[in-house]
């Protein structure tokens, strides 16, 4: 497909990855965020729902048509549609790990999502059973959590989006630790389940663009001082 020149010309160091989204209009708002934002492309994994579904293709209002979207992945090929050097941040701030690693400051103002662990708890006893057998462990990956609004785009960006019933897969954590990744920290107040999928991503991806566009400014800044 020939996307628009003045699209491609604008599309940022910026991807977005969505890992069982299932909803229609969730995956068609978050293409529309996508495109917005100026992503370089989205990647679909398998169990998504099709992204030319007319629902979905409702919801993203022709952003099918600004983006590019590659359907129907398998985890073990989404590092071929990577730039060199990206860095795939997880939107998942709700896993077992990530509420021991918040900061005692978040904690005190009550920024800590409140959505049920029951996926990491999952995976936390698969783990312990493992370890009863003798099988290896450590193999859940434990990254660190940054709050969603420090620098994460020093280096070419992949956002892993999530759906709301199964979450994230084990495979996104994986090639985030293999990559140098982070879990990104949405702040919610107490007593809140978690964000939407579709508002977690624009949230993120927009924020990626504001720390993309404060760098080029910054850059231009100091060829003008020299």
């Amino acid at each position: 497909m020939t996307f628009p020149e003045t699209q491609l010309r604008h599309s940022l160091p910026l991807l977005l990855i969505c890992d069982n989204l299932r909803d229609p209009g969730n995956l068609g708002t978050i293409l529309r965020s996508a495109a917005g934002a100026g992503c370089s492309k989205v990647l679909l994994l398998k169990g998504c729902v099709d992204a030319w579904e007319p629902k979905v293709l409702r919801a993203g209002m022709g952003a099918h048509f600004q983006v590019p979207i590659i359907n129907n992945l398998d985890w073990e090929t989404v590092p071929n549609y990577l730039p060199n050097d990206t860095r795939v941040y997880v939107a998942d701030n709700c896993g077992l790990y990530a509420q021991a690693q918040i900061s005692s400051k978040a904690i005190d103002h009550g920024w800590v999502c409140d959505r049920q662990l029951s996926k990491f708890h999952k995976y936390e006893e698969e783990e312990e059973e493992d370890l009863e057998t003798g099988a290896s462990e450590g193999w859940l990956p434990e990254l660190e959590v940054q709050s969603y609004d420090l620098d994460w785009t020093e280096a070419p960006a992949a956002v892993v989006i999530g759906g709301e019933t199964h979450g994230v897969s084990l495979e996104s954590l994986q090639l985030a630790e293999s990559t140098g990744g982070k879990r990104l920290l949405i702040p919610v107040v107490p007593g809140v389940d978690s964000l939407n999928s579709a508002m977690a991503a624009s949230i993120l991806l927009f924020e990626g663009r504001r720390q993309l566009r404060l760098r080029v400014e910054h850059l231009s800044r100091d060829r003008r001082d020299r």
